[in-house]
């Protein structure tokens, strides 16, 4: 099928904190509805059956509580009422956006996901009913290419969004296409976690996801076309995600990816939105199937001596349980081991080893997860890197647990550049890349030069252990990554 995501530049209020009237709110998402009413025909022309638009798309951000008030649209969250707000603006006040949309789709026959701040109104005997006597919600709409709204999504995972509320359970929306059957719907920060994002997934079997987002960068390991690829990857699904452009605020990446390609933007330079048209296939694998089978798997295999190949290096790696405790082993035992360091990454205190040298073998562990590199260098160039293990709970702007190995390129040639930004490199390396995970949710990353994709050449579970692996990236490495979620101990 054809989908389409479109990479917005905000037109954003000059005062996002100033109270202003209704009309005055209309005016101004109605130029960011013009430009998306462009998009729109722009995709249909190109044959695209399903649009997708950012987070924060159509108001902007920065609002306070009682500041967006006046932006935001009255939808009812009810399975029970069809409506199509194109042919029926008359049932609800305060719906001109969503009619707007509805007529985007119904009149270029094309579905459309967009995001939108949202009301209702709640009683005080409602325990989570806020003290202002309403509920304000981050949220997503989905039209069919009849203009019907078919699905509502309230955002859960709330990213320092003062002017939003959280719904009081998660909601589980999606919706059905006649071209690629079910689309499961979230927003942004939700992809970091089980609620509801794995969850809806996992229960309804999705093979298509939506995906409006305004995702601040991070690198090395979450950069947003980084994480959206290994997102499709680790649950064999097509994502449509859909970025707000804003360089200064390190906004930008947008893109279709299936498990296997990916149709990508990302533009820290340029100014100005960019609409992205593919071709995808419809996905009929079963994905539940695999998780579970990497589940039994794990349980099943514990062999005290687990063993690894990689085909372009032809020894074997041989690690005893003994020796993972111990952090450092060292095959001769008399060979000099690099030495350890610590280096903050993306706010949590990583564990490093130093990736000297032409080829090599090197391990680092930290708490209960030890990861292993097998690496050679096809060209070699005095850039500097570094393998590094943290497993523990990150706290920064957001609380989760992640498990993670990650080989990265360093900001510079001495330690504490490890963790750095970095966003172009030159050597090419062969790797195989392994860690004993504790949680089957691993994130495969894969970030060359340019902040560019590249896909693994093979990865999964083998021997109680995640593993991937490449023989040659297209271009400088930038990132090599399991960036694993253990939702329990969130």
């Amino acid at each position: 099928y054809v989908a389409a995501v479109y990479e917005h530049e905000c037109i954003l209020s000059p005062n996002p904190t100033a109270l202003v009237d209704r009309q005055s709110a209309l005016e101004l998402m109605g130029r960011n509805l013009d430009i998306y009413e462009q998009q729109v025909v722009a995709a249909a022309r190109q044959g695209a059956q399903i649009i997708v638009f950012p987070e924060d798309g159509i108001h902007g951000f920065n609002f306070t509580r009682s500041s967006i008030y006046p932006y935001l649209d009255f939808v009812l969250h009810s399975h029970s009422v069809k409506w199509n707000p194109c042919r029926e603006p008359y049932l609800f006040n305060d719906t001109e956006v969503l009619q707007r949309l509805s007529c985007m789709a119904l009149k270029n026959k094309i579905f459309l996901v967009a995001n939108l701040g949202t009301k209702q109104p709640c009683e005080h005997t409602d325990p989570h009913c806020p003290s202002d006597g309403r509920y304000q919600f981050n949220t997503n709409v989905a039209f069919d290419d009849d203009g019907m709204l078919v699905a509502t999504y309230r955002k859960h995972n709330l990213y320092f969004e003062y002017a939003f509320d959280t719904p009081p359970e998660p909601d589980y929306k999606l919706f059905d296409t006649p071209f690629a059957g079910k689309f499961g719907m979230f927003t942004c920060f939700d992809i970091l976690f089980f609620e509801p994002a794995v969850n809806l997934i996992r229960q309804y079997n999705l093979k298509q996801v939506v995906y409006p987002t305004a995702w601040m960068n991070q690198l090395p390991l979450l950069a947003a076309v980084e994480f959206q690829q290994a997102f499709a990857t680790a649950f064999n699904i097509n994502v449509l995600a859909a970025n707000i452009h804003h360089p200064t605020l390190g906004m930008t990446g947008s893109g279709v990816y299936t498990p296997v390609k990916s149709f990508i933007y990302h533009n820290m330079e340029g100014y100005g939105g960019k609409l992205i048209v593919a071709e995808i296939p419809v996905i009929t694998t079963d994905y539940k199937t695999n998780l579970e089978n990497n589940e039994r798997f794990r349980e099943n295999l514990h062999p005290s001596c687990k063993t690894f190949t990689n085909p372009s290096m032809d020894d074997q790696v041989c690690f005893k349980e003994g020796q993972e405790t111990s952090g450092r082993a060292s095959k001769e035992g008399s060979e000099q081991l690099p030495p350890l360091f610590y280096a903050e990454m993306m706010y949590d205190n990583f564990t490093f080893v130093p990736v000297w040298g032409e080829k090599g073998e090197l391990q680092v562990c930290a708490n209960t997860l030890c990861c292993y590199l097998n690496f050679r260098r096809v060209v070699l160039t005095d850039e500097f890197y570094a393998l590094g293990v943290f497993d523990g709970l990150h706290t920064v702007h957001g609380t989760y647990y992640v498990q993670a190995c990650a080989l990265v390129k360093c900001g510079g040639l001495s330690f504490s550049t490890c963790g750095q930004e970095v966003t172009d490199a030159t050597a090419l390396i062969d790797f195989q890349l392994w860690g004993n995970m504790s949680t089957p949710y691993i994130f495969p990353l894969l970030l060359t030069s340019g902040v560019t994709l590249d896909f693994a050449d093979h990865m999964g579970w083998k021997n109680n252990h995640y593993f991937i692996s490449k023989n040659r990236t297209s271009s400088g490495l930038l990132t090599a990554a399991l960036y694993g979620r253990w939702y329990e101990k969130d």
